[in-house]
């Protein structure tokens, strides 16, 4: 089985087990309900560290939007901001939300009651953060989280400022600069007694560059699986990785195992409801929506017309119902699927006749929208960074 699907073998043997025994309401209503469950699934990300280590950059670059943002941001400063755990969900996908926590080590916080203090159990897993070296206090809350079983991955922030100053010098060297700083923060925690730390070197306004790619790909492989699915959808669309990773994932919540079943009697009506929430929630995660081109297009300096023009799907002008049917009537080859569309709305024919959509069809036709979305994507990531597509 592909290491990004999502569905259990039990959830594939339900299935075959209500269709084997005709009981089509039963597989559809799975279906919706293994949906329903995806929608249901939460992710809490912990951001901690000292005073001023820039915490709240990160956590609204994380999420795409600015320091500017006024309504929805987590408010910056050169002092503490954070007086308490609060939380900052992601504008698209409420169910993801980063945790902007007090700096370990301030009056209110301390560091050998800080996990108490913040309800460390509901955090999927921590990233602290600095800004120079790690201190401490850094290392007693990692050896703390440890110790309750959760993951933690160090982030050395504002590294672009380093890169800034570091260019000033004559014998200026980008590779030897990162690694002298890497290398420098893992000895420190080291000397503080943490065994094979790796640390993310990472800058809040150039998210895309440095170590975020390896960070997102380290967070990504160690979370459960029903939980990599909302990160990657979560993030913004800011490297052709994550872009390429997002098309890998498009259909996995019906893929490998399930793509074989064939699902007579899954009523049009309903794979109409289910696609076109499918289709929807990818083209919101390819950030091809307005509110995602015109925020690419202020971090980019490259025209939001200019980015809407290499948009060439169909999907993009409108996601509906009537969409929907009439590429599954094109997937299915014509007059046979607008015919069981119809008779499948009519009492007592259409449990009888409604009964032609294989998952064959319904695969095929959702793999091509999303194909079409994530080539789009692509377009938009390439146009940003002035390369012809």
């Amino acid at each position: 089985m592909d290491e990004f699907e999502i569905i259990t073998d039990e959830d594939v043997q339900d299935i075959r087990e209500a269709m084997e025994n005709n009981s089509l309401a039963t597989a559809a209503k799975k279906f919706q309900d293994y949906f329903k469950q995806l929608d249901n699934v939460t992710l809490n990300i912990a951001i901690t560290g000292e005073s001023g280590s820039g915490k709240s950059s990160f956590i609204n670059a994380f999420r795409g939007i600015g320091d500017d943002d006024e309504i929805i941001s987590a408010p910056t400063g050169v002092v503490e901001t954070t007086m308490e755990p609060k939380s900052y969900p992601y504008p698209k996908y409420p169910s993801v939300q980063l945790w902007d926590l007090p700096g370990i080590g301030t009056p209110n916080f301390k560091a050998d009651t800080y996990l108490q203090d913040v309800e460390f159990k509901r955090y999927d897993f921590f990233i602290i953060i600095a800004s120079e070296r790690f201190r401490s206090s850094n290392v007693q809350l990692a050896m703390e989280i440890q110790k309750m079983k959760k993951r933690f991955y160090f982030v050395r922030c504002k590294i672009d400022e380093n890169i800034r100053a570091e260019k000033r010098k004559k014998t200026f060297d980008h590779d030897k600069t990162l690694k002298t700083i890497r290398d420098d923060c893992i000895k420190g925690l080291q000397k503080q007694g943490l065994t094979s730390p790796t640390v993310f070197l990472i800058s809040s306004f150039e998210l895309g560059g440095y170590d975020f790619p390896l960070l997102e790909g380290t967070m990504e492989k160690e979370l459960p699986k029903h939980k990599r699915h909302v990160l990657l959808l979560s993030l913004p669309n800011m490297t052709l990785e994550i872009n390429e990773k997002k098309n890998q994932w498009k259909i996995a919540v019906l893929s490998g195992t399930v793509a074989a079943i064939p699902i007579p009697g899954l009523s049009v009506a309903v794979d109409v409801t289910i696609l076109v929430k499918e289709i929807s929630r990818y083209y919101l995660a390819f950030g091809l929506d307005d509110d995602s081109l015109r925020k690419l297009s202020d971090r980019t300096d490259v025209p939001f017309e200019e980015l809407k023009s290499v948009l060439k799907s169909p999907l993009n002008k409108e996601i509906s119902a009537d969409v929907v049917i009439k590429l599954l009537t094109k997937a299915a080859g014509g007059g046979l699927m607008v015919v069981e569309y119809l008779v499948s709305n009519i009492p007592v024919f259409g449990s009888m006749l409604a009964g032609g959509i294989s998952f064959g069809t319904t695969y095929s036709m959702l793999n091509s929208c999303l194909n079409e979305l994530a080539q789009d994507s692509h377009n938009v990531l390439m146009r940003a960074v002035q390369t012809e597509v």
